[in-house]
């Protein structure tokens, strides 16, 4: 019995570290861009309140020689428009934030300057958010943990980012329907009222017509 209930732990376990480490590993991909030469390429992210974002990004040239390697232009706004990074002529570069608003976040990138081919420009941007944006080395080292004890506080940074995200989500939920019960009392009250002006309409008519046949004394 004893071992039945600590199998069920363990895999227990073991299904909350494969979610956990599917989620952490989702958030800290790298996105390779082809950026056009004549146009914008943007990526966003919706994001909640008080969440880390820090990311890294590099022109990826085809051409070994250095002073060939394309330039490009970085911006990246808030979901309010707020500027939260700009940077020209640049190879490479890096920005980092916490959100103090919360929806998508936009990162946008041009080709500015120098493009020696004149073509489109390979971007390799690596986006970390929350949980996967923690240096984890500097905890280790001023908290003086390692191992097991490490990767379980992973996991538990990791599981409390579930949680906040859940409740962004229910939050956002009663947003949501708190806005579909306001339309739809809204258009109720505009189905009654159209109801209402027609029934006027139809008995002014009504009244109307028997005033008319009155006087033509067809009544």
């Amino acid at each position: 019995m004893m071992m039945m209930k600590m199998g069920r732990k363990v895999f227990s376990l073991l299904v909350i570290w494969f979610l956990v480490s599917h989620v952490v590993l989702k958030k800290c991909d790298a996105i390779w861009m082809t950026v056009p030469a004549t146009g914008t390429k943007c990526v966003s992210e919706e994001l909640q309140n008080n969440v880390v974002v820090l990311a890294d990004y590099v022109v990826v040239s085809e051409n070994d020689h250095s002073h060939l390697t394309p330039t490009i232009a970085a911006k990246v706004t808030s979901p309010y428009g707020n500027n939260l990074h700009n940077k020209e002529n640049a190879t490479n570069g890096q920005f980092a934030f916490t959100t103090k608003e919360a929806g998508n976040y936009l990162a946008c990138f041009w080709v500015d300057g120098h493009n020696p081919g004149g073509g489109d420009v390979s971007v390799n941007l690596d986006w970390r958010t929350g949980i996967a944006a923690k240096d984890w080395e500097s905890v280790a080292r001023k908290e003086k943990i390692e191992g097991v004890e490490l990767e379980l506080r992973k996991l538990e940074g990791a599981v409390e980012a579930i949680h906040e995200n859940l409740l962004y989500l229910k939050s956002r939920e009663a947003e949501m329907r708190m806005v579909s019960e306001s339309t739809n009392s809204r258009v109720a009250w505009l189905s009654i009222m159209s109801l209402g002006v027609c029934i006027a309409v139809s008995t002014l008519q009504l009244w109307h017509l028997k005033r008319f046949f009155l006087k033509k004394k067809l009544i």
